[in-house]
């Protein structure tokens, strides 16, 4: 059985998959494997633009001779990648500004799954922002710590429907921390909102001791709100703030 690393174990721990699944992005293709290989699937396609990516899936794939169930196609995004073909979509490690270009530009493709695990690597406010502006509904989040790197992911679908789902007001706070994070007191956020802090803090601290000018206090400002969101993000999560 392969072993997963960290974030890669919570995206495919996120998704509730089907039948069948594409990895967009696949590079080692780990996440098929490991989903053949625990039963939660059937059959995958695995994804890259990049033939040297793909070239070592298909190594992998091999060495676990998993080729029957999984197949390979050199692709840009998701555009070799038919209407109704998969009923899950994995796209994970990549910036959130690219992973909004890939649902765009074959948003037909992705109007027709039941499910979408994203782990966008930048851009995670922005890309919240553009799943519910575009007709995406955000159904859960999770949030990890690895090698001092903290990755947040999400499921979303355009076809499911939950009640209560945390988005339906959502607020600024919401689209920067993540609304489901904040309403389960996820434990990596609070740890991420103790390293922001701190951050922030200091930053806030530095600003003050630089002569003032226009732009500096622009500056100062947008860091005095940043640092005040995220102490609120710490007070929903359960935290009182120790670090005065």
């Amino acid at each position: 059985m392969i072993q997963l690393s960290k974030r890669l174990q919570a995206v495919a721990d996120l998704g509730k998959f089907g039948d069948t699944m594409a990895d967009i992005g696949t590079d080692h293709g780990y996440i098929p494997i490991y989903l053949i290989q625990s039963k939660r699937i059937s059959h995958a396609v695995a994804m890259d633009i990049g033939k040297g990516p793909l070239l070592r899936a298909q190594e992998h794939i091999a060495k676990y001779q998993l080729g029957a169930y999984i197949e390979t196609r050199l692709s840009d995004g998701a555009k070799e990648l038919c209407c109704g073909e998969v009923s899950s979509v994995v796209i994970a490690g990549m910036g959130g500004v690219l992973m909004q270009k890939i649902l765009r530009d074959s948003e037909e493709v992705f109007r027709g799954v039941k499910e979408i695990i994203l782990q966008p690597q930048s851009e995670i406010e922005q890309t919240r922002r553009f799943l519910l502006d575009n007709g995406y509904e955000i159904l859960a989040e999770d949030m990890v710590l690895e090698d001092g790197k903290y990755y947040p992911m999400m499921r979303v679908s355009c076809v499911e429907s939950i009640e209560e789902n945390p988005y339906a007001e959502a607020k600024d706070i919401d689209f920067v921390y993540g609304a489901y994070l904040l309403k389960e007191r996820h434990p990596v956020l609070r740890s991420y909102l103790y390293r922001e802090i701190g951050i922030y803090r200091e930053l806030e601290q530095k600003l003050k001791d630089l002569p003032a000018n226009e732009e500096l206090e622009k500056r100062r400002r947008e860091v005095s709100c940043q640092l005040a969101l995220a102490e609120e993000a710490l007070i929903k999560v359960g935290e009182t703030d120790e670090m005065q």
